[in-house]
């Protein structure tokens, strides 16, 4: 997919929390996250601590490296 190549994790996790058709506060909120917490991420504000990459990663059913941008494909 084109829009893969050269993403950075917070272009990535808005790519994928959009396709799902989600908001940033419900997705925080499923993934046991302060409500503000994915809008942080996805603009560089914060980085996301482990337990967060994995709630992120459980939720979107890929992998940490996927998210991290280490593997291009899932």
């Amino acid at each position: 997919m084109a829009a893969e190549r050269n993403e950075t994790f917070p272009k990535r996790l808005q790519r994928l929390r959009e396709q799902r058709g989600v908001s940033r506060r419900v997705l925080s909120e499923l993934c046991g996250m302060n409500e503000n917490q994915v809008a942080r991420f996805e603009k560089g504000q914060r980085k996301p601590n482990q337990d967060a990459l994995c709630a992120l990663a459980d939720y979107f059913d890929v992998s940490v490296d996927y998210l991290l941008c280490r593997e291009k494909k899932l």
